[in-house]
């Protein structure tokens, strides 16, 4: 009983601080609600077809959440639970562009570190790409972390580096990172997406600011911007602020069932993450809600700025998270790098991976970054339009899709502004 009390309890609360988002009419927005609302029939239909079992939708338009609905299940197991707009989803590489990028890009406009910079002045070893015609050496620098632009692997085998080094050693992956990983190309010459290389960027945080990554990103980006579901850890109450969050695990959308039959909650999916890095990892490890990464998207359009707003539940003051220079710089692609290339600073512009921005959102001005576990955000700088589509298509199997749904919600979305 007392277990069912406080179950209750934390729900309520969940419950008011949902019922303090008021959301603004899209047609106040300049967007056609009749056209928006076709985003139902396709998110459905990736519940009936198996691809999700349920989803969260928040369209954002300039200061305003214009559409926020929960589609399906949160879990189909062990039981069938109904998705709700506070339900908390595993960002999977989200993370990298909510967490690791806004925190870096903090340390790049005080000073702390440059974009030139190479990674072995924060990491001594740190191997270098070798000519292998020429034997010429050229360093990897920040800027090619950040834009995949590096070289380094996609990722390492995490059940290989358990079995070499145990579990959460974030030294001995750094290491291997650093000394072991194959570097496939001249770096700023062509792109290869790479969990590593956020894995690198977190150790050269931690190493300036002498914090964890989940600590600098919790008190400098978390905090600041007021947000109420977004965190680290909501499994383990001492990585958290007390004060700040309650317990969240019953907010959180479980993931993948594994072969032991536990399924995957509040623990993070990625497993380099959560066996390697303890679930304090640059890739992947942010937890969060449709609500809060509005507030995210809003403050990006804002050009840093996340103002003071009571209708969505964030009261206060304004408060700049970056200024209004270093979203310029991480919002565009560096003309230093190929053309191949195609990302700005920690997010994807026109790359091979662009495809959620569908047909519509011109290339030239939307911002977008995916996650593993069935996450996404598209951010039009343009028009002021932003998408947070959350699924857990990893839950119950590794197996759903989403990638025809985010570009279909992308085209409906972008169809219904006038």
């Amino acid at each position: 009983m007392r277990k069912y009390c406080l179950l209750l309890l934390l729900l309520l609360v969940a419950t008011g601080l949902c019922a303090q988002v008021k959301v603004a009419k899209p047609e106040d927005h300049g967007m056609d609600p009749e056209r928006l609302a076709r985003v139902d029939a396709v998110v459905d239909d990736a519940i009936d077809g198996g691809d999700i079992p349920g989803a969260v939708l928040a369209v954002v338009r300039r200061n305003d959440i214009v559409y926020l609905k929960a589609y399906g299940n949160k879990s189909v197991v062990p039981d069938t639970v109904p998705m709700t707009v506070e339900t908390m989803f595993d960002l999977a590489s989200l993370s990298k562009c909510v967490g690791t990028t806004l925190s870096f890009m903090q340390l790049v406009e005080g000073g702390t570190v440059r974009l030139t910079d190479p990674v072995k002045r924060y990491i001594p070893g740190f191997k270098p790409w070798k000519d292998p015609e020429t034997g010429e050496e050229v360093d990897i620098i920040l800027r090619d972390l950040l834009t995949h632009s590096s070289g380094l692997s996609a990722y390492y085998d995490a059940d290989l580096f358990v079995e070499r080094f145990g579990t959460n050693r974030p030294d001995a992956l750094v290491n291997v990172i650093s000394t072991e990983v194959e570097r496939h190309f001249r770096p700023g010459s062509d792109f290869l997406y790479s969990c590593l290389n956020f894995i690198t960027l977190q150790h050269i945080l931690e190493t300036v600011t002498g914090e964890r990554l989940c600590d600098y990103t919790e008190s400098h980006v978390f905090v600041p911007l007021g947000l109420k579901h977004t965190c680290y850890f909501p499994l383990r109450d001492d990585f958290r602020t007390p004060s700040r969050h309650l317990d969240l695990l019953p907010l959180v959308a479980p993931t993948e069932v594994q072969s032991d039959g536990s399924v995957l909650k509040g623990a993070v999916h990625d497993p380099l993450a959560r066996l390697a890095n303890g679930g304090n990892s640059g890739n992947a490890g942010v937890f969060s809600d449709a609500v809060d990464l509005s507030r995210i998207c809003m403050m990006i359009m804002n050009q840093g700025r996340a103002l003071q707003d009571k209708k969505l539940g964030f009261p206060g003051v304004d408060t700049r998270i970056l200024s209004r220079a270093a979203v310029r710089l991480m919002t565009t692609i560096p003309p230093e790098n190929a053309s191949s290339v195609g990302r700005a600073l920690g997010w994807d512009v026109k790359s091979e991976h662009s495809g959620l921005r569908g047909d519509l959102f011109n290339p030239e001005t939307t911002l977008m970054h995916t996650g593993y576990t069935g996450t996404s955000l598209v951010i039009d700088l343009e028009t002021h339009t932003a998408i947070v589509l959350l699924t857990n298509r990893v839950h119950p199997a590794d197996d759903g899709s989403v990638s025809r749904l985010r570009a279909l919600v992308s085209n409906i979305v972008a169809g219904s502004i006038k």
